[in-house]
């Protein structure tokens, strides 16, 4: 515990749980569209459940840091290209998000619903299994950034529990207001599925070993937001009116 007397470490602490919560922006995303395509009774589970297991796999990753780093030497070598477990995963979870947010962009404008008892359309609902499946998966591949940002700031297994906890009790308290707001605001929706498709894109290239500093992508996603509330107070007055 002599570590915690220590300004350095403090810095370190503050410092990496502010990179796991700004990491964890896109978590909280995928986790509150998925949950809001679950029945209303389940979306509570569907987030908590989702981030409790994220927080469960980055603490078992955490512990397993030794074969984590493994997972980063070259298995493959194409042409001079070297391909790593984590690339394959990096690529691999960026497919998936790319596919799945096209997919539901593709819903959202065409309108696809389904009808309930009355016979009054509303919309589609997946499964809280598939919901959790779903979540499972891009959780590895966000605990595996999340993990390797750790690494790269601090050696200290405890600092890098610590951020990682607090990271997850942060999002477990946002995930819902997040999750309403976006659910509520149908061009929130389109915004924030077109963010999975750029952090989707932005997973494949640093699977091909070209990395994208994540402050413009976070730029262009805060910006994009920020215009979108402007026009959002500009239809309420003009509504209003």
């Amino acid at each position: 515990m002599e570590i915690f007397l220590q300004p350095d470490t403090w810095v370190a602490l503050l410092t990496l749980t502010f990179l796991e919560i700004v990491l964890g922006i896109d978590n909280i995303i995928f986790i509150s569209l998925v949950a809001g395509k679950v029945p209303e009774e389940s979306q509570k589970k569907a987030r908590l459940g989702g981030l409790t297991i994220a927080l469960v796999m980055r603490i078992l990753l955490l512990l397993s840091i030794a074969w984590i780093i493994g997972l980063t030497e070259p298995i493959l070598t194409v042409a001079d290209f070297e391909l790593s477990w984590r690339d394959i995963i990096l690529i691999a979870g960026g497919v998936f998000l790319l596919v799945k947010s096209t997919l539901e962009i593709h819903h959202k404008v065409e309108g696809q619903y389904e009808e309930d008892e009355t016979g009054k359309k509303v919309n589609k609902t997946m499964s809280f299994s598939t919901a959790i499946v779903q979540i499972v998966l891009l959780d590895l591949v966000f605990s595996f950034d999340s993990i390797l940002t750790a690494v790269g700031l601090t050696d200290e297994i405890i600092l890098m529990v610590i951020a990682v906890v607090v990271a997850i009790i942060v999002m477990m308290i946002f995930a819902k207001p997040v999750g309403e707001f976006v659910n509520q605001h149908p061009t929130i929706q389109i915004l924030a599925l077109s963010f999975l498709i750029l952090i989707g894109v932005m997973l494949i290239v640093e699977g091909a070993h070209y990395h994208v500093p994540k402050g413009y992508i976070y730029f262009a996603v805060f910006f994009s937001l920020a215009i979108e509330m402007l026009n959002m107070r500009y239809r309420k007055k003009n509504t209003s009116q």
